[in-house]
């Protein structure tokens, strides 16, 4: 019986690639990709010479039941995505479910993924967190906002460049324009900010500098202390 690994990539950063990740990658029979002309950069970047496989969430029923025979077989197969851990908003969760029905070994490295350095340097409450990714985009998004208005941990959304002003708004529509929140961008490349404040100070802010690249919002919750978390004048 094979093992199943599932293996974090950069975000941003090359640096931030593990020495165990490089060693799985290049000692497993096949490497799983959600984009392999992604996944090739990074491979080639390590002097990874192994056979990319995709595996994205377009195909990931279709294809899983083989690589579960692949693993009941003796082959040992790694799962990477575009960026960050597979499985945290990306392919993985499916494959890795039929892996453990079939009784195959799951291994999952640590290492790198967008929400965790988001939230701990927010200077919002991380003891205790919501993690709720991708907001519907359409149907169910207000019900889904309005859901969480009582929430009292901190709560993490993943947003794109282009609809996190939007975002913001709807926010402070439903938890009051003073809610602290902290956005953090571009996690762990060269432009990496985080711009703290009130729902309506932050979103002012990005009404007047276009946002750009990867976005975590890191929002209080409902109990969260009404403190000033600023990194930069707003």
């Amino acid at each position: 019986m094979g093992i199943l690994y599932i293996v974090p990539t950069p975000v941003g950063n090359m640096e931030d690639m593990t020495l165990r990740a490089i060693r799985v990658l290049k000692e497993a029979d096949v490497v799983l990709a959600e984009d392999t002309r992604t996944s090739g950069v990074l491979l080639k970047h390590f002097d990874i010479k192994n056979h990319l496989v995709s595996h994205h969430k377009f195909n990931e029923h279709g294809t899983s039941a083989g690589i579960v025979e692949r693993l009941q077989a003796g082959q040992n197969v790694a799962l990477i995505s575009d960026a960050g851990t597979p499985g945290i908003s990306d392919p993985g969760f499916y494959l890795v479910r039929e892996a453990v029905r079939a009784g195959v070994e799951v291994q999952c490295l640590p290492g790198a993924t967008a929400f965790v350095p988001a939230l701990v340097s927010s200077g919002l409450p991380c003891d205790r967190f919501a993690f709720e990714g991708f907001l519907p985009q359409k149907k169910g998004r207000q019900s889904k906002l309005e859901s969480l208005r009582d929430e009292q941990r901190t709560m993490i959304f993943y947003e794109s460049p282009y609809r996190l002003l939007k975002t913001l708004q709807q926010l402070a529509e439903v938890f009051g324009p003073e809610r602290q929140v902290s956005v953090c961008r571009e996690i762990s490349k060269v432009h990496e900010e985080s711009v703290r404040g009130s729902l309506a100070e932050v979103a002012a802010h990005f009404q007047e500098h276009e946002p750009k690249g990867e976005i975590v919002i890191v929002l209080a919750g409902a109990d969260a202390k009404d403190e000033k978390h600023k990194s930069k004048t707003i």
